[in-house]
């Protein structure tokens, strides 16, 4: 038997609609057995240093510019990004960072932003300076996530090389 998908969703433009299934999937698919606690691919992602974190942050990268070239301003697009880099940045801190990704989920807040924009009719359709910043933005922060992990990695191995000795 088919389901019918909630109201909300049938008004909405197709690929609005992915958005909210990947914000779903990302920050709140699944639930921890007895608790009230809800988590994602973003929080699964996170267990896998470095390239987790860089999918995860690809993939809300990804949400910001679908929604940027539906309407969002590029204020909006500003609060969004800056929601994706702390939980990039905190996220990638070992450990830490999942207990964060666990209780900020950046792409649900982004999910609400842009639909309160929507609901005060602030959209408009001017996308694509707002996508190049965003491809700009996530360059920068993956570059500075691959260049911690890098100088994490050389401490460790400059540390087991003291022990070993």
């Amino acid at each position: 038997m088919k389901r019918n998908p909630p109201p909300s969703s049938i008004s909405q433009p197709k690929p609005m609609r992915w958005v909210d299934n990947t914000t779903k999937l990302l920050d709140a698919k699944f639930r921890i057995p007895g608790t009230r606690i809800r988590f994602g691919l973003d929080f699964l992602l996170g267990l896998l240093p470095g390239a987790g974190d860089a999918v995860s942050l690809a993939m809300s990268g990804v949400l910001i510019a679908t929604m940027a070239k539906h309407g969002a301003s590029p204020m909006l697009v500003l609060r969004m990004l800056g929601n994706v880099v702390l939980d990039a940045v905190v996220g990638s801190v070992p450990v830490a960072g999942n207990v964060f990704d666990l209780f900020f989920r950046a792409n649900s807040r982004n999910l609400k932003l842009m639909r309160e924009h929507y609901e005060d009719g602030k959209h408009n359709a001017h996308a694509w300076p707002i996508l190049l910043a965003i491809f700009a933005v996530m360059v920068v922060v993956l570059g500075g996530l691959f260049v911690f992990i890098a100088m994490v990695v050389h401490e460790l191995l400059k540390w087991i090389g003291a022990i070993a000795s």
